[in-house]
């Protein structure tokens, strides 16, 4: 990476800040989505003369589906990228088979941005949104809780709790698709 894509890179992310705008009323939390994050990163883009690309991939895992999204920040001809996964669920009550895995595209490239222009909670900390993590909310704690999941429902639960600090991790990731291989093959 060329010093001027890196400068580029680094002025989006030290000059983001995508708001948790939205509520969720049924936890009584806040946070962003995948629109959030592209809305308060276009100023950005347009000053820096880069352009932002995402994709998605379906992945399978066993008799699971991922959703795989690829975030990636172009400056020329150089780019980098930062990848995350979704689950779809079997099944979502209410919900359409479109718009699940509409939403598992949403949340993965969620993650991908957050990968790729250093977002996180430390920049604007939501103290009540702990979702059962251990007050250290450390990755140990994460990759523990993992460990003791006996069912897929578990895992994704854990995942859900903990993605947002360490789904781009690649220990945590681990982990998980390791308890996940376990649980599916009734280690």
């Amino acid at each position: 990476m060329t010093k001027e894509f890196q400068s580029k890179l680094n002025e989006i992310q030290a000059g983001l800040n995508a708001k948790k705008s939205r509520h969720n009323s049924f936890g009584n939390y806040n946070y962003r989505s995948c629109e959030d994050i592209t809305e308060a990163l276009k100023p950005h883009l347009k000053k820096t003369g880069c352009v932002l690309t995402m994709t998605d991939d379906v992945v399978i895992v066993g008799d699971r589906i991922y959703v795989k999204a690829t975030s990636t920040l172009h400056y020329g001809d150089e780019s980098i990228s930062a990848t995350a996964f979704a689950r779809e669920p079997a099944a979502k009550k209410g919900t359409d088979e479109s718009q699940i895995t509409g939403a598992a595209s949403s949340y993965a490239r969620k993650y991908s941005l957050s990968g790729l222009f250093a977002i996180d909670d430390g920049v604007d900390a939501d103290l009540t949104n702990k979702h059962g993590k251990d007050e250290d909310g450390g990755k140990e704690a994460a990759i523990k809780a993992l460990g003791k999941c006996k069912t897929q429902d578990a895992l994704a639960q854990v995942w859900g709790e903990y993605a947002n600090d360490y789904g781009n991790d690649e220990e945590f990731r681990t982990a998980y698709m390791k308890q996940l291989n376990k649980v599916q093959n009734g280690a």
